[in-house]
């Protein structure tokens, strides 16, 4: 049977589906629901197996990694980004990667909209103040005929688009790719700074997009603007995001994800009222989950290693 490693099932999210059992009778599992923590502990669980089927991107599949594992060669991982894999090092001990783009793409976009709503109409402040006994009304953004930027036109943010679009907002979209869909009009990001009433990443974490928006980007937006992120913290400068958010400069964000995670106790961002923080979670919906974590054994099966039962 082929030897499959789940190094970093935590919190365990593989194990109480139902894609766990079909796989356990399918290839001999080394499972793990804790955290490697250290590039040695990752080595030692993963030094036996042929295929490694990644959930947590703080496992950093690394040329060490790569080659201390000469039986590898697979990394199947539950999610699309890749940044924690050094994917050149990956290629060169052949080992083949595949992520699961697009499963989660409309449960994100939906989370994002459930931000937006949550800040322009300040959703949690006004519930806890109603639970006060405070009755605080006329604080609200409406968000009709307001400019809605998108920053990533992936499966993420074309939908989120469309979303934007339905409850009568003005989209202006923009990508790192624009001769890959000639036939869509994209703004220019400085334009698309300065008019935008609510700016949305949707782009992949890469150097080429590591500290995408920081304090110069953030010195276009309008002061009334909102942001919302649902790609990667480390697209966003948090320095700057925070000095934008304290000072005035930028009013509002709606924020799932973080340069450091979990988001450590007591961070800055925790203080501030106009801020809506959830943890990582906009991709994690049972139907998003079981997609993801189905296609991620599938791709197992397709990409490297035919099923038990079929010739080779």
């Amino acid at each position: 049977m082929t030897r499959i490693c789940i190094p970093d099932d935590a919190p365990a999210v593989l194990a109480p589906s139902p894609v766990f059992p079909a796989l356990q009778a399918r290839a001999q599992l080394d499972y793990y629901d804790t955290l490697p923590g250290t590039e040695d502990l990752l080595i030692e669980r993963l030094r036996e197996a042929e295929v490694a089927l990644n959930i947590r991107s703080s496992s950093r599949f690394t040329e060490r990694v790569f080659a201390a594992c000469p039986k590898l060669r697979m990394v199947s991982i539950w999610g699309t980004g890749t940044d924690h894999v050094d994917l050149a090092a990956a290629a060169r001990h052949g080992v083949t990667v595949a992520n699961t783009p697009g499963v989660a793409a409309r449960s994100i976009a939906e989370h994002t909209l459930a931000l937006l709503f949550a800040v322009a109409r300040q959703i949690p402040h006004m519930d806890a103040a109603t639970r006060r006994g405070a009755w605080e009304r006329g604080q609200s953004m409406e968000l009709y005929g307001k400019t809605c930027g998108v920053i990533g036109y992936g499966a993420v943010g074309r939908h989120f688009a469309r979303l934007a679009t339905a409850i009568g907002m003005r989209v202006m979209q923009w990508t790192l790719h624009p001769s890959a869909y000639p036939d869509v009009e994209f703004a220019s990001l400085e334009d698309l700074y300065r008019a935008s009433d609510v700016i949305s990443v949707h782009l992949r974490l890469s150097p080429d997009t590591q500290d995408f928006i920081a304090a110069p980007q953030f010195a276009l937006m309008k002061s009334e603007a909102i942001l919302l992120n649902t790609a990667r913290g480390a697209i966003v400068s948090e320095p700057a995001l925070l000095d934008a958010l304290i000072a005035g400069n930028l009013a509002a964000a709606g924020l799932d994800v973080f340069t450091t995670e979990p988001l450590p106790p007591n961070h800055p961002l925790t203080t501030l009222p106009n801020v809506v923080l959830t943890p990582h979670c906009a991709g994690i919906t049972p139907e998003a989950l079981h997609a993801g974590l189905q296609l991620a054994v599938d791709n197992i099966w397709a990409k490297c290693i035919r099923p038990p039962g079929q010739s080779t």
